[in-house]
């Protein structure tokens, strides 16, 4: 016969240690799964997620619900209350919004992440979890099916003719007046005209990219191509910027851009790859400039300078993966040889 088991007084205190020690360590590790996870992730992904969370963020502000790209990047709580229904609802937005289903299936992956760990971190029930993780994206049969279906034309594709943009014209976007919400557009058109970023690439420009003391733009992540790169900032975006950071316009951090209302008012929301489609098109309409789009902007700069440095040069200013793209901003010779007998 066994022995009964006697719980000593210093037993009972050490097991009740125990369980405060892993209460104590449960909220430690909870705060810090983002953290832990962000940190095992390479530096492109974070930045390709952090773009993917900023467009969730837009569809949430879309229903009233205000965050931003770096909140849901890294804190756990900004994720309470997400429910299948929400998470389903982003979908149904993007693709009646008209977005790629490519780009669709790759945001719900990474919310899907996310959700993941904020349930990890008890802020998302394991039942809206588990309905959560079994939606699906668009793919081969389904992808066709929705496209045919929608309305709406896919974000992304390009005008069957590009606005064409004079010298004049671009110092006209890049002229605004000298209030909050004219800085920052001012801003965003120098990045536009003068640099050729797409809206995408501005939208997640964020404060830490820019170098003033050295003119730089460092470190901006391309999502399309998967690259970081540097550019030397030209005098007029220069001079944006020292205005907007001057100004007190600037935030201390997170994205550069800043949203803005009817009436002019800055938000403390970044400005969203649809709002730098809007606003590009509203400036445009000022100058008597109709339809015109983020990437008018970016091929009047790729225009530009397409006869003034060789090919390679503009691939890799541009954020190209190959030269098929930057050729087509050559203008054709009537002799195909010119220069060259």
């Amino acid at each position: 016969m066994e022995s009964p088991v006697i719980y000593t007084t210093n037993a009972i205190e050490s097991a009740e240690r125990m369980v405060e020690a892993g209460q104590i360590a449960n909220v430690f590790a909870a705060d810090n799964v983002f953290a832990d996870y962000t940190s095992r992730k390479a530096t492109n992904t974070v930045k390709a997620q952090r773009f993917d969370l900023a467009v969730f963020a837009e569809y949430l502000a879309a229903v009233g619900v205000f965050t931003n790209a770096e909140a849901l990047q890294a804190t756990p709580g900004a994720w309470r209350g997400v429910t299948w229904g929400i998470v389903e609802g982003f979908v149904k937005w993007q693709l009646q919004t008209g977005h790629a289903t490519a780009s669709i299936n790759r945001r719900l992956s990474t919310v899907k992440s996310y959700v993941k760990l904020a349930a990890k971190a008890k802020v998302i029930e394991t039942h809206e979890l588990a309905l959560i993780q079994t939606l699906s994206g668009y793919s081969g049969r389904s992808a066709k099916s929705a496209n045919e279906k929608r309305e709406t034309t896919r974000i992304g594709y390009k005008k069957a003719e590009h606005t064409r943009i004079t010298t004049e014209q671009a110092q006209g976007l890049k002229t605004q007046p000298d209030t909050p919400q004219g800085r920052r557009d001012a801003l965003l058109m120098c990045l536009s005209l003068d640099h050729g970023l797409r809206a995408g690439e501005v939208a997640i420009l964020t404060v830490s990219n820019i170098d003033l003391k050295k003119g730089m733009l460092t470190g901006f992540y391309r999502p399309k191509v998967d690259k970081e790169q540097n550019h030397k900032l030209s005098a007029d975006t220069l001079r944006a910027l020292r205005a907007w950071f001057d100004s007190g316009d600037a935030p201390a951090a997170g994205l550069l851009l800043r949203g803005s209302r009817k009436g002019g008012h800055l938000t403390d929301a970044g400005l969203s790859t649809t709002s730098i489609s809007d606003r590009v098109r509203d400036l445009g309409k000022l100058l008597g400039i109709d339809n015109l789009s983020a990437h008018d902007c970016r091929h009047y700069w790729a225009t530009y300078w397409a006869d003034k440095v060789d090919m390679f040069r503009l691939q890799e200013a541009g954020g190209w993966n190959s030269l098929a793209m930057p050729r087509r901003y050559v203008e054709r010779s009537e002799v195909a040889n010119e220069g060259m007998a």
